[in-house]
């Protein structure tokens, strides 16, 4: 262990350095209690054995200091007073002190010292690494809560608390956000033709395909079903329409067979719905969804595989791919 002995008395000082580095443990020394403090509080240091009176800063003053203000990092304090009064002793103790020594100390006392100050800085380092993994798994924990477990992409938890918080900053700032709200195909005759099992592989590799199409400062979500949903904050509604049909035509792009849909197109499509808040827009967060569900409802009855824009401050307009 590190010790720091504090004692304005040399002999005192030169023989509890003796007895503890014959211990084994590395000493350190200081002739006063300012100068203990300033090791204390620049080094990481195991055991105090301190004085009780000394210059500047005295024993049970000391104590205080450590207890208050070294809290991340625990420090066996053993006091050191030539009398053995308990009252005195009580008070050391209150202030901080772990055990205490009477003058002129005896090397086998200090020596049961030791081995109990090591007992407690062991325990309190054991304390410390289990409250780091709780906590790290704590972390774990919260990122799985709001974590779809299928696609891997954030939750429709996580996007009520990120829309929620996007929303009031761009109230605060007057800053455009867009969503766009997404949907597969034809999934439910997907899923009759190929079977459940192959559903979820065609929404994994969806939702690979718009992971990898998403840029910086674009968060996905999976909404609910085969529903995702893309938040651009900062973006403006000719922006969120381009966004929008780039990542639609990145799924096309990827050629995933459905040859049980009715159409001509024999690959896995999506079709969005996208809305925008803009400055001085009254609506809400929630009621800006709604609207992006509802611009999604006529992309699908526009043919699929395109994009309808519905502004919050402007009417609705197609854009196809």
């Amino acid at each position: 262990m590190r010790i720091l002995i504090a004692d304005d008395d040399s002999t005192s000082r030169i023989m509890l350095h003796a007895i503890v580095s014959k211990l084994g443990h590395e000493c350190r020394v200081a002739s006063d209690g300012t100068s203990a403090w300033e090791q204390l509080a620049s080094e990481q240091l195991d055991v105090l054995l301190t004085d009780w009176m000394m210059p500047g800063v005295d024993g049970p003053e000391l104590c205080a200091r450590v207890r208050k203000e070294l809290g991340d990092h625990y420090v066996y304090i053993v006091l050191i007073t030539k009398l053995a009064d308990s009252k005195q002793i009580l008070e050391g103790m209150g202030a901080g002190a772990d055990d205490y020594l009477i003058k002129p100390v005896d090397p086998f006392a200090v020596q049961t010292r030791m081995i109990a100050a090591e007992r407690v800085i062991s325990l309190h380092r054991q304390l410390v690494d289990f409250g780091s993994k709780l906590e790290q798994a704590n972390i774990e924990l919260l990122e799985q809560s709001l974590t779809d477990v299928l696609t891997g992409l954030s939750n429709r938890r996580r996007m009520g608390e990120d829309l929620e918080r996007v929303h009031a900053q761009a109230l605060r700032a007057g800053r455009p956000y867009g969503l766009v709200l997404l949907d597969i195909d034809h999934f439910k005759l997907y899923n009759d033709h190929y079977g459940h099992p192959a559903g979820d592989d065609v929404l994994r590799e969806v939702a690979d395909c718009l992971r990898k199409s998403t840029r910086a400062g674009e968060q996905l979500y999976r909404y609910g079903g085969e529903e995702l949903l893309l938040l651009l904050p900062g973006c403006t509604p000719d922006a969120a329409a381009n966004t929008a049909n780039r990542i639609c035509q990145a799924v096309s792009d990827t050629a995933i067979p459905h040859h049980a849909r009715p159409d001509a197109a024999h690959v896995v499509t999506i079709s969005g719905g996208v809305c925008c808040w803009t400055p001085g827009c009254a609506l809400s967060a929630s009621e800006l969804l709604r609207q992006a569900d509802e611009a999604l409802y006529r992309a699908k009855s526009a043919g699929r595989n395109c994009v309808e824009l519905a502004t919050a401050t402007h009417g609705a307009q197609l854009a196809t791919i």
